[in-house]
Formats: structure tokens, sequence, C-alpha cells
């Protein structure tokens, strides 16, 4: 594996307390390609560090088939046996374990024969959701691993010697986001679309088809090309069926919410539910979907650069999430508020645009959160280089948002 990686220190921090402790298996979710292996590189760096021996480490890749012990429960778990042997604590990396049938009797085993760490990954966000929450009662822990940051993607920049200049960096963050493989040299863009429409694709086909027992592809691309055109907006069952019409194509509700939850455990998109901001009561109507990485969309429709507000919104909807906040979308009476986050009693709003270049924008975006009568922080958010902030609400460059260490 490359030297060449930053520490992603924003989830390190939140693995570090777990690193030894043999009674929570250490999870990591994600989208394909986000930078889970790396971080069980960066782990196993980090017991190394502490003095545990590469002997007592023991990784597999269950996407590979060029190892026998991949192949089976049975031929991994004497793998590990074997590895075992010596009476010491083992460390196990199992990377991409859901490839593996049964894989959550691999672990749970594991745990009860061994004195093991035990770190695994998986493209699919119901990981926890079947037998291996059963099996281990809640000993477990997940980390959830997004593509990287803007602050991320600067960190790479410096370490690779890449261009550091930081509006020239954001504005290829805006158009191509932040799948890490992107930011290791400097691909030519073409190159950079490829890849994205290369890895949408084995999400697609692996992640959702294949694991769903999707019948028609075409359709399901169908439909996934329309929520990634849609990112950022209100999604709406019978918006999906009208497109579909226009293309003589027809789905039924069911198949339809089924795609969508298909796509959602995939990682590949993720929702954000209405919430009245008086009553802190979520709406049952409506919620809006994001992507994973928006430059997902640049390589299937393009537009990042000319759907600006809808591809800043992404970016800002998915910082939210990676720096540990759970996000819903404000209602105030007429007003929408972009988003509502809460991390255990803090909470901050926060309003997106492009430019606060008109009375009647300045008036709207911070109308929205002058309307809520309370004391948490508020933010707008915009790509202009001049502070406009107003009663006590802050107003903020895009990129400086991205970059700060904290909210709040």
């Amino acid at each position: 594996m490359s030297v060449e990686l930053i520490e992603r220190e924003l989830y390190m921090e939140r693995i570090r307390p777990f690193i030894g402790d043999r009674g929570a298996v250490k999870v990591f979710t994600g989208i394909r390609r986000c930078g889970k292996s790396v971080m069980m590189e960066l782990v196993r760096r980090e017991l190394l560090r502490r003095g545990v021996r590469d002997e007592q480490i023991v990784a597999l890749n269950f996407e590979s088939r060029s190892v026998p012990a991949v192949v089976s429960v049975e031929a991994a778990y004497a793998h590990v046996k074997h590895r075992a042997g010596a009476g010491e604590r083992v460390y196990l990396f199992f990377d991409e374990v859901q490839e593996l049938p049964e894989w959550e009797k691999l672990v749970n085993a594991c745990q009860i024969d061994f004195d093991s760490d035990i770190y695994i990954t998986g493209s699919n966000a119901r990981l926890l959701s079947g037998e291996l929450a059963t099996y281990l009662g809640g000993r477990y822990r997940e980390i959830r691993i997004y593509p990287f940051s803007f602050a991320e993607v600067m960190d790479m920049l410096r370490l690779t010697g890449g261009k550091t200049d930081e509006r020239e960096a954001f504005r290829a963050y805006l158009r191509f986001g932040g799948m890490p493989l992107l930011w290791r040299g400097d691909l030519p863009d073409e190159d950079r679309l490829a890849w994205l429409s290369d890895i949408c694709d084995s999400i697609v086909l692996k992640d959702i088809a294949a694991r769903n027992n999707v019948r028609s592809v075409d359709l399901l691309r169908r439909v996934l090309n329309f929520l990634v055109g849609h990112m950022g907006r209100l999604f709406s069952a019978a918006s999906v069926v009208k497109y579909l019409k226009n293309e003589r194509r027809t789905i039924s509700a069911e198949t339809l919410y089924n795609y969508v939850d298909y796509a959602r455990a995939a990682c590949l998109i993720h929702t954000a539910q209405r919430e009245d901001v008086n009553g802190r009561e979520l709406l049952k109507t409506q919620e809006k979907i994001f992507l994973a990485d928006h430059g997902f969309r640049e390589a299937l429709i393009g537009g990042n650069e000319t759907n600006l507000e809808q591809t800043l919104e992404n970016i800002v909807f998915m910082e939210l999430l990676r720096r540990g906040w759970s996000v819903t979308i404000g209602a105030k009476g007429s007003r929408e508020i972009d988003f509502v986050a809460r991390r255990g009693n803090a909470r901050v709003y926060v309003q997106v645009c492009y430019l606060l270049a008109a009375p009647e924008t300045v008036a709207r975006e911070f109308g929205a959160l002058e309307s809520v009568a309370d004391n948490y922080p508020k933010y707008v958010v915009s790509l202009d280089e001049f502070d406009m902030g107003r009663n006590g609400i802050r107003h903020l460059n895009l990129r400086d948002f991205l970059l700060r260490e904290k909210l709040g």
C-alpha cells in the first residue's frame, strides 16, 4: 500500500479509544472506494506504534480470490487459527467482509475462540442490521467512513506535492468530489470522470443489482440517474413516475421505494427528512436526496458548476454527516432552513446559497434563520468573499466553513 496516506484524524480520534478493545468489533461502513481499507491500514500503523508485532496482525480481503483463505468461513477460520496459535493476542482485519457468505459466523467465532481485536469493513449500511447485531448483542462500534472532505483534499495535495492554491483546489473539488483515488496524483479530467463512472457502475451492478436480485438493471439505472440529477432536491415518487413515463417506462411504487432503499443501503445516497422547527417534529411528507459524493453527478450527467446551488448543498450536507452531526431539513412556516444539525445536546442551523448578490437573497437566507427564536449557532454559507453576517448570524465563505475545525 502506498505510503502517501493522510492521517484522516477525524476518524482516527473516534477509533483510538477502541483500539485494543477485544470486547467490541470495529466496523467501518461506507461507499465503495471511499477509503475504508486505508482506515484499516492507519489502524495497523497505530498498532505497530504501540508495540504490536506485525506477526500478530492478520489481514484478509474478501474481494480478492488470490488467497485460498477467503473462499469460505471454514478456510478463513483455519487461517486465523493457524496465526493465532502462539497464544498471544491477534489483530484481525477483514476487508469487504460482506463478500463472504455467512461472514457473521466467522466474526463471532473469532471473537469467542481467540484473544482477538477485530476490524471489519463493508460497503453496505445494513451490515449491522442482520445476524451480526444478533450474534454480538451490541458488542460492536460502527465508524462511518465518507469520501474526502475539502480539508482532506488539501492535506493530500500538500502530501503529494500537488497544486495547493485553495481556490483552484476547491474548484476541482466542486466538480470532481472527494473520492480518494482522484487526489493521489495529477490525473487528467477525463481520467477522473472515467474512474468515477466506473466506480458508480460497480456500485450499481455489485452493491445494488446483484445483492438485491434486481431484475431490470436498465430501470434501476434510470431511477438512479433521476436521483443523481435531483441531488439536494425534495424527492417525490410522482416526479419519478412522470420522468419514467416520458421515457416510456413504468414502475410500481413498491419497486421505486425498494430501489431508493437499495441505493441508501449501498451508501450511494443519503436522505434527510423535513422537520417542523417549531414543534421539533419530523414531517412525514417528502425528504431530500443527497449523494455520498457529488463527483458522481459530474461523471454521470454533468452540471456541478452550472447547478451550483445543488452542488453546494450536497457538499455542506455531507460535511455535516462527516463531522458526526445528524441532519434534517427545517420547515418554519413558509420558510425552509436548509439544514438543522444535531450532535448530542449541540445544534446548529445552516443556510447555503451561491452568492448573496441581491437584497431579496439576503433577506431570504438570513430571514429564515432570524425567524428561529433560540440561541444555537446559525450560519449562512456562500461563495461570497466578504462577511455579511448580521443579528448574531455568522456568514462564512464556503471554503472557510469546510476548513473550520469546529462548528458552534
